[in-house]
């Protein structure tokens, strides 16, 4: 019997959705789930496969021999793929700039969906990406769009990236953050949208943390069980 209520985070690239949505859950004692990271183990294997990303039959396929899961080790989530930790993989800019053309298939997004809505059926659960609040889960009790300006989700991608030791270009990143905007707004198949319900909180000028807060607040406000 479902106890607690889901929490849907969509919005565009570089917004910040699955560090506030990690930490989210983690304050609520939630599951947190990656949907982003799904579709980018999908398109990291395809990449290393070489294989067309806009042949959606032969991704289909694909998908269909591949395992995906979402594992909580040490309060850290790890994506498995076909046994192999690609957590860190998928971060690469050559599936950063491939996923998009990878979720606009209808037969994939599809199959990604119902596996996304097993995993919320008891409730409990952050889920974020692109489509959450008006595709993966229609009915979710919250519902938040988290944006941004394009330059301050360039700023933190570049942030973060020289942070972690890896080489930078901040025009490049503001092009490609553009780039996928445009693609997963376009997109025929549950386009990057907001949903009418939904809670648009604009972090161009907060902090992680202040955007934790806020959400955790109106979770607070929705759901009686929560203190």
């Amino acid at each position: 019997m479902k106890t607690q209520m889901n929490v849907a985070i969509d919005g565009p690239a570089g917004a910040g959705k699955s560090t506030v949505a990690k930490l989210l859950a983690d304050k609520l004692k939630f599951i947190y789930i990656d949907t982003g990271a799904m579709y980018r183990a999908l398109t990291w294997k395809a990449v290393k496969e070489d294989m067309d990303v806009n042949n959606q039959q032969d991704l289909n396929a694909l998908l269909d021999k591949t395992d995906i899961q979402l594992i909580n080790r040490s309060g850290n989530l790890r994506i498995i793929l076909d046994e192999e930790d690609v957590t860190e993989k998928i971060r690469g800019s050559d599936v950063t700039n491939n996923v998009s053309y990878v979720a606009k298939h209808s037969l994939i997004r599809q199959k990604m969906v119902l596996k996304q809505q097993k995993l919320a059926e008891q409730g409990g659960t952050v889920m974020d990406g692109r489509d959450i609040g008006t595709a993966v889960l229609p009915y979710a009790e919250l519902k938040v769009f988290l944006t941004a300006t394009v330059d301050e989700r360039a700023k933190r991608r570049h942030e973060e990236q020289l942070e972690k030791g890896l080489p930078s270009n901040f025009n490049q990143l503001r092009d490609e953050i553009a780039k996928r905007d445009k693609l997963d707004s376009e997109r025929d198949i549950a386009p990057l949208k907001k949903a009418e319900d939904a809670l648009e909180i604009d972090s161009t000028s907060m902090s992680i943390q202040e955007v934790v807060d806020h959400i955790y607040e109106l979770v607070v406000e929705r759901d009686g069980s929560v203190e």
